[in-house]
């Protein structure tokens, strides 16, 4: 098949717009590489972009080059953006996630404290305060700034061959709940049928196994309570 110069200039122009198009909000992914995940970050991204002018970028990277830190790692990305970005990162070997912004006014929009929480909800968030609280300001916080959308869900048990679908649940779930909250601020809509309660469907089921299995160990603890002082003599030898 012949296909002249300017035809093939044109081909490749067109191939690398299209690609630029497809990595726009899923802005580096060295780990998923999943085309429905891709499609659907860029159409979030996309929409949020046309009716906010504030851009959620999302990384998903394998591990922050060794000679930066990953907050150092995230201004250099960030200086590559005019508009006002949001910037979702998560690094496999490092470990690590987290949102920065190339300015600061745009953190008015979300809670990056709720989306960043270990906590789903304030019960549990009241428990965590009481164990783990360094004073009471830090108390405050934790049960305040529940509803965590990210670490709940990475924190969850997965076998080897199920860890990218981990990582992009729990990345997904956390770019949306940026997303609704930025379109919330703004008074806009995201389309598709993004609501406000969508990313809380995948949290209900995370909520349900960690009061599943609260409740048992309380019924365990109550048992073997009860057991014991039943039967607190019969290690004793008899005289």
């Amino acid at each position: 098949m012949n296909i002249s110069k300017g035809g093939l200039y044109a081909l490749i122009l067109i191939t690398l717009l299209q690609s630029q198009l497809f990595a726009e909000y899923l802005y580096k992914d060295d780990l998923i590489h999943n085309n429905k995940f891709t499609e659907e970050v860029n159409s979030i991204g996309s929409d949020l972009y046309k009716q906010t002018n504030i851009s959620l970028k999302l990384l998903m990277l394998k591990s922050i080059p060794e000679d930066l830190t990953v907050y150092e790692y995230e201004q250099k990305i960030l200086k590559e953006f005019t508009e006002p970005t949001i910037l979702l990162t998560f690094s496999e070997k490092n470990r690590f996630v987290d949102i920065e912004t190339n300015d600061e006014s745009l953190y008015k929009y979300f809670n990056k404290k709720q989306v960043l929480s270990p906590v789903t909800s304030y019960v549990q968030g009241l428990m965590m305060a009481l164990f783990y609280a360094q004073n009471f300001d830090d108390f405050i916080s934790i049960i305040k700034n529940n509803g965590g959308t990210i670490l709940p869900l990475l924190g969850g048990k997965a076998k080897a061959d199920r860890l990218h679908g981990k990582y992009s649940a729990a990345m997904f779930n956390g770019y949306l709940d940026i997303a609704q909250q930025v379109s919330k601020a703004k008074g806009v809509k995201l389309a598709n049928g993004y609501d406000s309660s969508t990313n809380q469907d995948t949290l209900f089921y995370v909520k349900l196994l960690f009061y599943s299995v609260l409740l048992y160990a309380i019924i365990m603890y109550i048992r073997r309570f009860i057991y014991r002082r039943r039967h607190k003599d019969e290690h004793f030898k008899k005289w």
